[in-house]
């Protein structure tokens, strides 16, 4: 009987695993009607003959297109679950991101982050550590914000802002909340003023967005 595609993928991945030459962890398979793919990285040019060869040894492999490439220990780190654990391990360093809320998914160098965080700037921070990683082409942020924002809190966040900076007034900033999403008003003395007001709104949980229509009055 004819082997299926996924007989023979699963006896390549068998043997390569059984070859004592070979690091299989970033070499990959794909099979289509008997023709093996494989790709990934090895670490020196034998062990590239060493995979090829065990693979023709394999019943059902028709033929094989070998796009494995050689890359020295010297080299970056690019293989995709290298980046992910490059990133699983920067968030554990970095006491702004919650590490165990946060899932991350890296498929050819394109990192796709998900679950729930408490906080704006917690999503944002992950955001912008997964992206500085070598070997990340893009970032998919999918993480939610749990909690929504309230006028009050967003305002008081404001006016303790303010309270901390010399000579300014919070009173004529208005607020207004639309579920995750923040509206500021009113007027201020000058543009650090309105971006004080917009960072303090930022900060506030469940923030997703801040529309700043503040006016300077000159």
């Amino acid at each position: 009987m004819k082997k299926t595609d996924a007989q023979v993928q699963h006896d390549v991945m068998a043997e390569l695993e059984w070859e004592p030459s070979v690091d299989h962890a970033d070499i990959g398979i794909a099979v289509n009607d008997g023709v093996v793919t494989l790709s990934g990285y090895v670490k020196a040019y034998p062990e590239k003959m060493a995979a090829e060869r065990a693979a023709r040894r394999v019943a059902g492999v028709q033929a094989i297109a070998e796009e494995i490439k050689v890359r020295f220990a010297s080299d970056p780190k690019t293989a995709d679950h290298e980046i992910a654990k490059r990133i699983l391990d920067m968030f554990a360093w970095n006491v702004s991101i919650p590490d165990d809320c946060i899932e991350v998914k890296v498929e050819h160098g394109w990192v796709t982050l998900s679950g729930t965080v408490d906080w704006f700037y917690q999503s944002n921070e992950a955001r912008k550590v997964a992206g500085k990683v070598s070997g990340v082409v893009g970032v998919s942020n999918l993480l939610e914000v749990r909690k929504l924002p309230t006028s009050r809190d967003v305002k008081d966040r404001i006016m303790a802002a303010f309270k901390r900076q010399a000579d300014l007034d919070s009173g004529s900033v208005t607020v207004v909340t639309d579920g995750s999403t923040v509206r500021l008003g009113g007027r201020v003395k000058a543009w650090h003023e309105r971006g004080i007001a917009e960072r303090a709104a930022w900060a506030a949980p469940g923030v997703t967005k801040v529309v700043d229509n503040i006016v300077i009055a000159y």
